[in-house]
């Protein structure tokens, strides 16, 4: 993987291949909407609508990488998991947010729709899908910062943000609060709804970072019970999230953190 890292360097964009343990490709493509070729991009997004539809009973997904829109694959990283034969099996559409902060503009990196075919979960295909593409962003970056964010109402994806970043709030094991979550998660609720598909008419809970009645904006088909969302193996989480959200109108938590030295070396690790 390392020397995958350092070809990432003196591009302006990455498009890198690399093979997993398991025999699995996993394809990084940084922004395709600003440079791939109408064929490409349209080979693609049908990867990514294929693993949807194992993924989804329904396919009503209409925002983000769904919306077949150039302009919006322009703003996003997608992590994309094949067997050999290129069959596509996961995915993650990871956004970049550009927010409007004092004195400079914020990149946050939204950790976005991650899907996994039924028939591939619990392959260990996480550390790929939530972390690897922020790791080779964060190396690109020379190992400065990177703020990410994160909605979900799954309490194995809360859990499994919470333990491989820094300063996630909130969190159970995370009980700080700063400044500047609480500005960015402003700045994300008043100008990126788009991003993750939460409508208008949907409340932010400024003290608990909870969005309210979050699936009306073009995400419905993901909104699910607490009986269906996947739990995580520490109960702390599964606790935190059905105490926190109320799964019948539809809830999510919006968490935020960094990808800094302290996350890469848990990261790595692991």
């Amino acid at each position: 993987m390392i020397g995958t890292v350092f070809k990432t360097f003196g591009r302006k964009y990455m498009d890198v291949t690399l093979r997993t343990e398991a025999d699995y490709l996993v394809r990084i493509v940084e922004r395709p909407g600003l440079w791939m070729d109408d064929t490409s991009l349209t080979a693609l997004s049908a990867d990514l609508r294929t693993v949807a539809a194992r993924t989804l009973d329904a396919g009503g997904l209409t925002y983000g990488v769904f919306s077949g829109d150039k302009e919006r694959m322009g703003s996003v990283v997608v992590t994309l998991v094949s067997r050999r034969d290129g069959s596509p099996i996961a995915f993650n559409a990871l956004a970049v947010m550009s927010l409007n902060t004092a004195p400079y503009p914020t990149d946050v990196l939204h950790l976005g729709l991650v899907m996994v075919d039924p028939d591939e979960r619990s392959k260990n295909l996480s550390w790929v899908l939530y972390g690897l593409t922020c790791f080779l962003i964060f190396f690109r970056r020379q190992f400065r910062p990177v703020w990410v964010s994160n909605v979900t109402q799954v309490p194995a994806v809360v859990g499994m943000v919470s333990e491989m970043f820094s300063d996630i709030w909130p969190s159970p094991q995370h009980g700080r609060r700063t400044l500047s979550h609480l500005l960015l998660a402003r700045e994300i609720m008043t100008t990126q709804r788009h991003v993750f598909g939460v409508g208008d008419e949907a409340g932010f809970d400024e003290e608990r970072f909870v969005i309210t009645d979050a699936y009306t904006g073009g995400s419905d088909d993901l909104k699910k019970t607490w009986e269906m969302a996947p739990k995580h193996r520490d109960d702390r989480y599964n606790v935190f999230c059905k105490d926190a959200l109320d799964y019948t109108r539809g809830d999510d938590v919006l968490q935020l953190g960094l990808m800094d030295l302290t996350a890469m070396r848990t990261y790595l690790t692991r």
